[in-house]
C-alpha cells in the first residue's frame, strides 16, 4: 500500500475508543486503504465549537492535516464534527456516526442510531444501534486465535458489563446480581469487564462466579484482551443496556441476545433497547434462557456498502 493509496481515506480517530471504533469500523469494512488520523484536543475543545474548524485540536493534531487531503473522511463523535466539517471546506466528502448536534446539512453522510431519532434527509443513513468492528471476518479470526475457549462447557454465555457513562463504575451489587442470574443458566460464563465498569464491581463479578466455570477478564489487566473471542465462542450473550457500543457488538454474533437492565438508564437507552427488541434482534434478560432465532445482522456492513456506491465508484 502506497502512502498516497493510504491517504485517499481519513479516519478522524477521536481518543475515546468506542467513539473511534464507530469510524475504523467502517474504514475497514470499506476494504480499501486508509489513514487513521489521531485526534489530541486542546483547551478550545471544550467550548461548543459548533462550526467549520480545527480550533479544538492541539497544534501537533492539527499538524496531522498538513499535506494532501483525503477524498474521504469518516468520523465520530460530536468535538470531531468541527474538524470534518472544516475538511467538507476544502472538498473532502464527508461521513460522520453520531448526530453532531449542528451543521447536518453540510455533511455529506450522517451516519446516527434510531434511538437518536434522526430526521428524514438524504444525507442521513438511520441505523440500529451503532457501527463497530466486530466484523465476521475478524470473529472468524478471534474464533481460532482464543480457541482455548473450547475447553469451557457449553452453554458458554459471554457476560459484557459496561458502566454509567459518567459515574464512579457500576455498582458491585448491581453487577454480581446479573453475574448470578447467567450463573444460574450458563454452563460456564465467559465475563468481561469495561473501561466503565469498575474493580469493585469486577470483583464483585468473580465472587458471583465462583461456583461456575468461568474466564473473568478484567479491564486493564495483563495480557491479550479476549473480548472478541469472547464474543466469537459464545452460545449466548448477555450485555448491560448502559453501552451502546456493546449492545451493538453483541448483535454481531449470530447467537441469542439478552439485554441487562443495570438501573438508572436514560430515555435514549431505552429507545435503543426497543428498537433493538421490535427488530427481533434481543430479548431482555427476564427472558433468558430461551433460546430464539436472529436474522445475520451487519449494520456496519450496510453502512460501508452505502458509502462505496455514493462515493467511492
Amino acid at each position: 500500500m502506497t502512502q498516497a493509496e493510504a491517504g485517499r481515506i481519513w479516519v478522524l480517530a477521536d481518543p475515546r475508543a468506542g467513539t473511534a471504533a464507530q469510524a475504523i469500523g467502517i474504514a475497514e469494512r470499506l476494504g480499501r486503504p486508509f489513514r487513521t488520523v489521531p485526534l489530541e484536543w486542546g483547551m478550545m475543545a471544550r467550548l461548543p465549537l459548533r462550526w467549520a474548524t480545527t480550533m479544538g485540536l492541539t497544534a501537533a493534531a492539527r499538524r496531522e492535516l498538513d499535506g494532501p487531503l483525503p477524498d474521504l473522511a469518516i468520523s465520530a463523535g460530536r468535538r470531531s464534527a468541527a474538524v470534518a466539517l472544516w475538511l467538507g471546506r476544502q472538498g473532502v466528502r464527508t461521513v460522520h456516526c453520531m448526530a453532531p448536534g449542528f451543521g447536518e446539512s453540510r455533511f455529506d453522510l450522517l451516519v446516527i442510531g434510531r434511538h437518536d431519532s434522526p430526521p428524514a434527509a438524504p444525507n442521513i443513513l438511520p441505523i440500529l444501534g451503532a457501527t463497530h468492528r466486530m466484523s465476521p471476518a475478524r470473529l472468524a479470526a478471534a474464533r481460532e486465535e482464543w480457541g482455548m475457549f473450547a475447553e469451557f462447557p457449553g452453554p458458554r454465555v459471554a457476560l459484557l458489563l459496561g458502566g454509567p457513562p459518567r459515574g464512579e463504575g457500576m455498582a458491585p451489587e448491581t453487577a454480581a446480581a446479573i453475574a448470578r442470574q447467567v450463573a444460574g443458566f450458563a454452563g460456564s460464563v465467559l465475563a468481561t469487564g469495561s473501561r466503565r465498569t469498575g474493580r469493585p464491581a469486577e470483583a464483585a463479578v468473580a465472587e458471583a462466579l465462583e461456583g461456575v466455570p468461568h474466564h473473568l477478564h478484567r479491564w486493564g489487566g495483563r495480557g491479550a484482551n479476549p473480548y472478541a473471542g469472547i464474543l466469537a465462542w459464545a452460545d449466548a450473550v448477555v450485555v448491560t443496556g448502559d453501552s451502546v457500543s456493546m449492545v451493538s457488538e453483541a448483535l454481531a454474533t449470530t447467537v441469542s441476545v439478552f439485554i441487562a437492565d443495570p438501573g438508572g438508564l436514560g430515555e435514549r437507552h431505552r429507545r435503543l433497547h426497543r428498537s433493538i427488541y421490535a427488530a427481533g434482534q434481543a430479548r431482555p434478560l427476564e427472558e433468558a434462557p430461551t433460546p430464539f432465532a436472529r436474522e445475520p445482522f451487519d449494520e456496519t456492513g450496510r453502512v460501508a456498502y452505502e458509502i462505496a456506491e455514493r462515493f467511492l465508484r
